[in-house]
C-alpha cells in the first residue's frame, strides 16, 4: 500500500515537473519569437539607413520611383488615424463596459458579452469593403469632403475594430474591483453613478489603461481595412482639414508595395525600415503603458 502511494506521488511529481517545464518553454519561446522577428527586421531594414541619406528618409516625400523615401508622411498618417480612432473608441468602450458590468441586468449581460466578443471576429477586409461602399459615401456627402476615402473614415473603421478589445478588457477590470468598494461608496451616501465614476472606475484604472493600449496596438497594426478606406495618398497631414483628406499609413505602404519590389533593392530595405519604425513605436507605447501600470501598483502597495 505504501509502495503504491509512493508510486502515485512519484508520477504526480514528474507530471507536475513536465507541465511546469512546458509552460516555461512556451513562455520563453514567445519572447524568443519577438526577438527573432526584431532581428530579422534589423537585418533587412538597417541597410536602408546607410544606403539613403538622413535628409532623404526624414523628408516629406515618399516616391520610391524617384528615389524619395521620406517616412514622415507615413508616420504622421499612422499617428493621425490611430489617435483619432482611440479618441473615438475610448469613451464609447469605457462607457459600454460600465453599462455591461454595472448597469445592465444579468440576462442582458449574458447576451451582450458574447455579442461584443463576436464582433472582434469580423474580418478586416469585410470592414474595409463596408467602409468603401457605405461609410465613404456617407462621409463625403455629410461632411462635404472632396472624397470619402479620408483619415476620418479610416479612424471610424479602426475605432470599431478596437471597441471589442477595449470593452472586454475594461469590463474584466471593472469586474475585478471588490464588491466592498461599491458597498462602501453606497454606505457613505453616494448614488450608484457617483460610486461608479468616483470609486469603481478609478479602482480599475490600470486595467482600463491596459485595454486602451491593447486597442491602440490593434489599431496601429491594422493593414487591410486602412489601406481600403484612407485613400493612400502619401502627404503630410499638417493642415487643419487633414483629418478629412486622404492619408497613407506605414502598414498600408508595406502591404501595397512589398509584392512589387526587387529583393535586396533600396526600396525593399526601405519597407523593412518602415517595419522597424512601426516596431519601435509599438514597443514605446507598450513600454509607457507597462511603466504607468507598474508605478500605480507600486504606489498602491506602498500605501
Amino acid at each position: 500500500m505504501i509502495s503504491e502511494q509512493s508510486s502515485v506521488d512519484h508520477r504526480s511529481r514528474w507530471t507536475e515537473f513536465l507541465i511546469e517545464g512546458l509552460i516555461r518553454v512556451m513562455g520563453l519561446s514567445s519572447i524568443g519569437f519577438v526577438i527573432v522577428i526584431f532581428l530579422f527586421l534589423l537585418r533587412e531594414g538597417i541597410p536602408f539607413f546607410f544606403e539613403v541619406s538622413p535628409a532623404n528618409w526624414l523628408g516629406a516625400r515618399w516616391y520610391p520611383t524617384f528615389d524619395l523615401y521620406g517616412m514622415l508622411p507615413l508616420v504622421l498618417g499612422s499617428v493621425l488615424v490611430t489617435v483619432t480612432a482611440i479618441g473615438i473608441a475610448l469613451p464609447l468602450g469605457v462607457a459600454t463596459a460600465v453599462f455591461v458590468r454595472e448597469v445592465a441586468p444579468r440576462w442582458a449581460r449574458e447576451i451582450l458579452k458574447p455579442t461584443i466578443e463576436v464582433l472582434a471576429g469580423i474580418p478586416s477586409v469585410v470592414l474595409g469593403f463596408f467602409g468603401m461602399t457605405l461609410l465613404s459615401p456617407l462621409v463625403r456627402e455629410t461632411l462635404g469632403a472632396p472624397t470619402g476615402l479620408t483619415a476620418f473614415t479610416g479612424a471610424l473603421i479602426l475605432a470599431y475594430m478596437a471597441l471589442p478589445t477595449i470593452i472586454s478588457v475594461a469590463e474584466d477590470a471593472l469586474d475585478a474591483v471588490p464588491k466592498s468598494y461599491r458597498d462602501a461608496g453606497l454606505a457613505m451616501g453616494a448614488t450608484q453613478w457617483q460610486t461608479i465614476w468616483r470609486v469603481v472606475v478609478p479602482a480599475a484604472r490600470s486595467g482600463i489603461v491596459t485595454a486602451v493600449m491593447l486597442g491602440l496596438g490593434r489599431a496601429i497594426g491594422e493593414t487591410m481595412a486602412v489601406m481600403m478606406v484612407t485613400g493612400n495618398a502619401a502627404r503630410l497631414p499638417l493642415t487643419l482639414d487633414s483629418l478629412f483628406r486622404p492619408v497613407r499609413t506605414m502598414t498600408a505602404t508595406v502591404a501595397a508595395e512589398m509584392g512589387e519590389v526587387a529583393h535586396g533593392s533600396v526600396h525593399y530595405h526601405a519597407l523593412f525600415g518602415l517595419g522597424i519604425a512601426l516596431f519601435a513605436i509599438t514597443f514605446a507605447i507598450n513600454l509607457v503603458a507597462a511603466s504607468t501600470i507598474f508605478k500605480k501598483r507600486r504606489r498602491g502597495g506602498l500605501r
